[in-house]
Protein backbone atom coordinates (compact mmCIF):
# COMPACT_ATOMS: atom_id res chain seq x y z
CA UNK A 1 0.00 0.00 0.00
CA UNK A 2 1.25 3.65 -1.11
CA UNK A 3 1.07 5.87 1.82
CA UNK A 4 0.50 9.65 0.24
CA UNK A 5 0.88 12.63 1.53
CA UNK A 6 -1.15 16.11 0.02
CA UNK A 7 0.40 19.58 0.36
CA UNK A 8 -2.31 22.08 0.35
CA UNK A 9 -4.94 19.74 2.08
CA UNK A 10 -7.83 22.10 1.98
CA UNK A 11 -7.14 23.61 -1.12
CA UNK A 12 -9.69 23.25 -4.59
CA UNK A 13 -7.54 20.12 -5.41
CA UNK A 14 -6.27 19.53 -2.23
CA UNK A 15 -9.62 18.11 -1.52
CA UNK A 16 -9.79 16.59 -5.14
CA UNK A 17 -6.93 14.56 -4.78
CA UNK A 18 -7.90 13.33 -1.11
CA UNK A 19 -11.28 12.09 -2.31
CA UNK A 20 -9.77 10.39 -4.97
CA UNK A 21 -7.22 8.51 -3.21
CA UNK A 22 -9.79 7.35 -1.19
CA UNK A 23 -11.59 6.09 -4.46
CA UNK A 24 -8.46 4.02 -5.61
CA UNK A 25 -6.68 0.85 -4.63
CA UNK A 26 -3.43 0.18 -3.61
CA UNK A 27 -2.74 4.08 -2.17
CA UNK A 28 -3.97 5.64 0.96
CA UNK A 29 -3.89 9.20 2.82
CA UNK A 30 -1.15 9.29 5.39
CA UNK A 31 -0.29 12.84 5.83
CA UNK A 32 -2.12 15.85 4.94
CA UNK A 33 -0.71 19.62 5.78
CA UNK A 34 -1.67 23.16 4.92
CA UNK A 35 0.33 26.34 5.34
CA UNK A 36 1.30 27.86 9.33
CA UNK A 37 -2.19 29.33 10.38
CA UNK A 38 -4.79 28.00 8.47
CA UNK A 39 -8.32 27.38 10.01
CA UNK A 40 -8.04 23.61 8.75
CA UNK A 41 -5.33 22.97 10.39
CA UNK A 42 -6.22 20.02 13.35
CA UNK A 43 -9.47 19.11 11.47
CA UNK A 44 -9.72 15.48 9.86
CA UNK A 45 -8.86 15.84 6.37
CA UNK A 46 -11.57 13.59 4.91
CA UNK A 47 -14.27 15.72 7.17
CA UNK A 48 -12.60 18.82 4.90
CA UNK A 49 -12.77 16.68 1.25
CA UNK A 50 -16.28 15.80 1.84
CA UNK A 51 -15.97 12.32 2.42
CA UNK A 52 -16.15 12.04 6.15
CA UNK A 53 -13.85 11.22 9.22
CA UNK A 54 -10.70 9.39 7.77
CA UNK A 55 -8.60 9.62 11.05
CA UNK A 56 -6.00 11.65 9.43
CA UNK A 57 -5.71 15.60 10.95
CA UNK A 58 -4.30 18.10 8.55
CA UNK A 59 -1.10 19.50 9.86
CA UNK A 60 0.81 23.08 10.02
CA UNK A 61 3.75 22.06 8.31
CA UNK A 62 5.26 19.30 6.02
CA UNK A 63 7.80 18.88 8.62
CA UNK A 64 4.96 17.54 10.91
CA UNK A 65 4.05 14.59 8.45
CA UNK A 66 7.24 13.90 6.01
CA UNK A 67 7.74 10.52 8.16
CA UNK A 68 4.67 9.34 7.26
CA UNK A 69 4.62 9.20 3.73
CA UNK A 70 5.98 7.16 0.66
CA UNK A 71 5.05 10.06 -2.12
CA UNK A 72 4.29 13.74 -1.92
CA UNK A 73 1.49 15.08 -3.60
CA UNK A 74 1.93 18.96 -4.39
CA UNK A 75 -0.63 21.21 -6.28
CA UNK A 76 0.01 24.53 -4.40
CA UNK A 77 2.00 27.52 -5.52
CA UNK A 78 5.74 27.74 -6.45
CA UNK A 79 7.11 29.21 -3.36
CA UNK A 80 5.67 26.28 -1.52
CA UNK A 81 6.21 24.14 -3.53
CA UNK A 82 10.07 24.80 -3.90
CA UNK A 83 10.34 24.73 -0.04
CA UNK A 84 8.42 21.07 -0.22
CA UNK A 85 10.83 19.96 -2.44
CA UNK A 86 13.59 20.81 -0.65
CA UNK A 87 12.39 19.44 2.46
CA UNK A 88 11.66 16.32 0.04
CA UNK A 89 15.12 16.15 -1.93
CA UNK A 90 16.50 15.98 1.51
CA UNK A 91 14.07 12.97 2.72
CA UNK A 92 14.20 10.94 -0.93
CA UNK A 93 11.10 11.32 -0.81
CA UNK A 94 9.44 11.15 -4.36
CA UNK A 95 7.21 14.01 -5.72
CA UNK A 96 4.33 14.27 -7.76
CA UNK A 97 4.10 18.15 -8.72
CA UNK A 98 0.99 19.74 -10.37
CA UNK A 99 1.56 23.41 -9.23
CA UNK A 100 1.54 25.99 -12.13
CA UNK A 101 2.81 29.43 -12.11
CA UNK A 102 6.91 29.11 -12.49
CA UNK A 103 8.84 31.79 -13.41
CA UNK A 104 11.93 30.26 -15.30
CA UNK A 105 14.36 30.57 -13.09
CA UNK A 106 11.95 28.86 -10.62
CA UNK A 107 11.54 26.43 -12.71
CA UNK A 108 15.47 25.72 -13.23
CA UNK A 109 15.51 25.69 -9.46
CA UNK A 110 12.99 23.08 -9.04
CA UNK A 111 14.29 21.08 -11.58
CA UNK A 112 17.71 21.42 -9.79
CA UNK A 113 16.25 20.41 -6.21
CA UNK A 114 14.40 17.28 -7.48
CA UNK A 115 17.05 15.85 -9.68
CA UNK A 116 18.11 13.11 -7.00
CA UNK A 117 14.63 12.11 -6.38
CA UNK A 118 11.78 10.19 -8.66
CA UNK A 119 9.49 13.35 -9.48
CA UNK A 120 6.63 13.62 -11.67
CA UNK A 121 6.09 17.21 -12.94
CA UNK A 122 3.45 18.14 -15.28
CA UNK A 123 1.42 21.57 -15.94
CA UNK A 124 -1.78 19.36 -16.21
CA UNK A 125 -2.31 15.50 -15.02
CA UNK A 126 -5.44 15.20 -16.77
CA UNK A 127 -5.28 11.44 -18.52
CA UNK A 128 -6.75 13.24 -21.68
CA UNK A 129 -4.74 16.52 -21.42
CA UNK A 130 -1.88 14.40 -21.73
CA UNK A 131 -3.19 12.73 -25.07
CA UNK A 132 -3.77 15.98 -26.48
CA UNK A 133 -0.28 16.75 -25.85
CA UNK A 134 0.67 13.80 -27.84
CA UNK A 135 -1.73 14.81 -30.57
CA UNK A 136 -0.24 18.09 -30.96
CA UNK A 137 3.20 16.97 -31.54
CA UNK A 138 1.72 14.49 -34.53
CA UNK A 139 -0.63 17.66 -36.10
CA UNK A 140 2.46 19.81 -35.90
CA UNK A 141 5.09 17.16 -37.54
CA UNK A 142 2.52 16.37 -40.16
CA UNK A 143 1.42 19.77 -41.13
CA UNK A 144 4.95 21.54 -40.99
CA UNK A 145 4.91 25.34 -40.74
CA UNK A 146 2.42 26.04 -43.38
CA UNK A 147 -0.25 26.42 -40.76
CA UNK A 148 -0.85 29.00 -38.26
CA UNK A 149 -1.21 28.04 -34.88
CA UNK A 150 -3.31 29.87 -32.18
CA UNK A 151 -3.96 28.97 -28.82
CA UNK A 152 -6.99 29.60 -26.57
CA UNK A 153 -7.12 28.72 -22.99
CA UNK A 154 -10.32 29.53 -20.37
CA UNK A 155 -10.16 29.04 -16.42
CA UNK A 156 -11.94 30.42 -13.37
CA UNK A 157 -11.67 33.43 -12.13
CA UNK A 158 -9.25 32.46 -9.24
CA UNK A 159 -7.04 31.29 -11.35
CA UNK A 160 -3.71 33.44 -10.49
CA UNK A 161 -1.28 33.03 -13.80
CA UNK A 162 -1.96 33.09 -16.82
CA UNK A 163 -1.33 31.86 -19.77
CA UNK A 164 -1.95 28.64 -17.90
CA UNK A 165 0.84 26.10 -17.70
CA UNK A 166 -0.85 23.79 -19.85
CA UNK A 167 -1.66 26.54 -22.72
CA UNK A 168 2.28 26.90 -22.21
CA UNK A 169 3.34 23.39 -22.42
CA UNK A 170 1.11 22.85 -25.64
CA UNK A 171 3.71 26.01 -27.08
CA UNK A 172 6.46 24.49 -26.16
CA UNK A 173 5.92 21.09 -27.88
CA UNK A 174 5.19 23.15 -31.23
CA UNK A 175 8.10 24.82 -30.97
CA UNK A 176 9.75 22.32 -30.36
CA UNK A 177 9.42 20.97 -34.09
CA UNK A 178 9.44 24.30 -35.80
CA UNK A 179 10.18 28.22 -35.75
CA UNK A 180 7.90 30.13 -33.06
CA UNK A 181 7.62 33.08 -31.11
CA UNK A 182 5.06 33.68 -28.57
CA UNK A 183 2.44 36.72 -28.56
CA UNK A 184 0.19 36.65 -25.80
CA UNK A 185 -2.92 38.32 -27.07
CA UNK A 186 -2.77 41.17 -29.59
CA UNK A 187 -3.89 45.15 -29.42
CA UNK A 188 -3.34 47.72 -32.02
CA UNK A 189 -1.78 48.20 -35.13
CA UNK A 190 0.73 45.24 -34.94
CA UNK A 191 0.47 44.84 -39.26
CA UNK A 192 0.33 41.42 -40.99
CA UNK A 193 1.09 38.09 -38.62
CA UNK A 194 4.05 37.01 -38.70
CA UNK A 195 4.13 33.13 -39.97
CA UNK A 196 6.43 31.46 -36.93
CA UNK A 197 3.88 33.13 -34.38
CA UNK A 198 2.00 31.32 -31.86
CA UNK A 199 -0.59 33.35 -30.17
CA UNK A 200 -1.26 32.45 -26.86
CA UNK A 201 -4.91 34.18 -25.17
CA UNK A 202 -6.32 33.70 -22.13
CA UNK A 203 -9.64 34.12 -21.09
CA UNK A 204 -10.51 34.24 -17.36
CA UNK A 205 -14.24 33.96 -15.98
CA UNK A 206 -17.16 32.48 -13.85
CA UNK A 207 -16.36 28.81 -12.35
CA UNK A 208 -14.46 27.64 -15.87
CA UNK A 209 -12.83 24.63 -14.78
CA UNK A 210 -9.88 24.44 -17.53
CA UNK A 211 -10.58 24.63 -21.45
CA UNK A 212 -7.68 24.47 -24.20
CA UNK A 213 -8.27 25.03 -28.23
CA UNK A 214 -5.35 24.94 -30.36
CA UNK A 215 -6.12 26.03 -33.57
CA UNK A 216 -4.20 25.25 -37.10
CA UNK A 217 -5.35 27.19 -39.68
CA UNK A 218 -4.51 27.32 -43.06
CA UNK A 219 -5.45 28.03 -46.75
CA UNK A 220 -9.53 26.76 -46.96
CA UNK A 221 -9.40 24.98 -43.94
CA UNK A 222 -8.56 24.75 -40.53
CA UNK A 223 -8.13 21.94 -37.67
CA UNK A 224 -9.23 22.48 -33.81
CA UNK A 225 -7.98 20.52 -31.50
CA UNK A 226 -10.21 20.99 -28.05
CA UNK A 227 -10.00 19.58 -24.46
CA UNK A 228 -12.64 20.94 -21.89
CA UNK A 229 -12.61 19.43 -18.27
CA UNK A 230 -15.97 19.31 -16.45
CA UNK A 231 -14.61 19.06 -13.23
CA UNK A 232 -11.41 18.84 -11.30
CA UNK A 233 -11.61 15.64 -10.54
CA UNK A 234 -9.90 14.51 -14.25
CA UNK A 235 -6.59 15.86 -12.60
CA UNK A 236 -7.03 14.73 -8.73
CA UNK A 237 -7.30 11.04 -10.85
CA UNK A 238 -4.37 11.40 -12.86
CA UNK A 239 -2.50 12.89 -9.66
CA UNK A 240 -3.02 9.42 -7.98
CA UNK A 241 -1.92 7.06 -10.67
CA UNK A 242 1.12 9.26 -10.89
CA UNK A 243 1.88 9.03 -7.53
CA UNK A 244 0.90 5.09 -7.67
CA UNK A 245 3.75 4.92 -10.82
CA UNK A 246 6.23 7.10 -9.31
CA UNK A 247 7.11 5.37 -6.09
CA UNK A 248 10.29 3.07 -6.77
CA UNK A 249 11.25 5.01 -10.02
CA UNK A 250 14.53 5.45 -10.03
CA UNK A 251 15.95 9.29 -9.18
CA UNK A 252 14.98 11.50 -12.27
CA UNK A 253 12.05 13.80 -13.41
CA UNK A 254 9.22 12.24 -15.26
CA UNK A 255 6.04 13.89 -17.44
CA UNK A 256 2.55 12.45 -17.60
CA UNK A 257 3.35 11.41 -20.38
CA UNK A 258 5.87 8.86 -18.87
CA UNK A 259 3.36 7.83 -16.52
CA UNK A 260 0.89 7.17 -19.07
CA UNK A 261 3.57 5.41 -21.57
CA UNK A 262 3.03 7.78 -24.74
Amino acid sequence: MVKAIVAGASGRMGRKIISAISQTDGIELSGAFEKKGHPDIGRDAGDVAGIGNIGVKIEGSFEDVIERGDVLIDFTVPEATLYNAKLAAKKGLPMVIGTTGFTAEMMNELRETVKDIPCVISPNMSIGVNVLFKIVADVCRILGEEYDVEIIEAHHHFKKDAPSGTALRIAEIIASQRKASFIYGRKGILGERKKEEIGIHAIRAGDIVGEHIVIFGGEGERIELVHRAHSRDCFAKGAVRAALWIVGKKPGIYSMQDVLGI
